[in-house]
C-alpha cells in the first residue's frame, strides 16, 4: 500500500463514509449502499478505490462479496499520523519550556509595573 494511494481515496466524502461503515463490520455492497443516493455501479466504483489503496478487502462467500477493513491498510495510514503526533508533542514540549522560561521574566515585568503604576499613582496624588 502506498500512503498516497491511501490519502487519495480517503480524499472523497462517500469513501470515508464507506470506511465508517465497514468499521462497525463488514458488509455487501448493497448494504454499504443502502444509506447513499447513487447506483450500486457507482459505490463499486469506491469499494474499487478503497481496496486499490490497500485500504478493504473483499473475501469470497458463496455470490456474495463482503468488505472488510484491511487492518495493514489502517495501520499504515496511523503510523504515519502517529509520526506527526509525535512531532506536534515535541513542538508543544519546546513551545512549554519557551515559556516556562519566560515566566521569571514575566513575573519580574510583572513586578516592575507595579512599582512603575505605584509611582505614577503618587505623583498624581502629590499633584491634587
Amino acid at each position: 500500500m502506498i500512503l498516497d494511494d491511501a490519502f487519495a481515496a480517503v480524499a472523497d466524502p462517500t469513501r470515508r463514509a464507506i470506511l465508517a461503515r465497514l468499521s462497525q463490520g463488514e458488509a455487501t455492497v448493497m448494504e454499504i449502499a443502502e444509506p447513499f443516493a447513487m447506483s450500486q455501479p457507482a459505490i463499486s466504483q469506491h469499494l474499487k478505490v478503497l481496496e486499490e489503496a490497500g485500504l478493504i478487502f473483499r473475501r469470497i462467500e458463496g455470490t456474495k462479496r463482503p468488505r472488510r477493513l484491511s487492518k495493514a491498510g489502517i495501520d499504515a495510514i496511523d503510523e504515519w499520523l502517529a509520526m506527526l503526533r509525535k512531532g506536534l508533542e515535541r513542538n508543544y514540549d519546546r513551545l512549554d519550556r519557551v515559556l516556562a522560561a519566560m515566566e521569571p521574566t514575566r513575573e519580574g515585568t510583572n513586578k516592575d509595573k507595579r512599582r512603575h503604576d505605584e509611582q505614577t499613582d503618587s505623583q498624581d496624588r502629590r499633584r491634587q
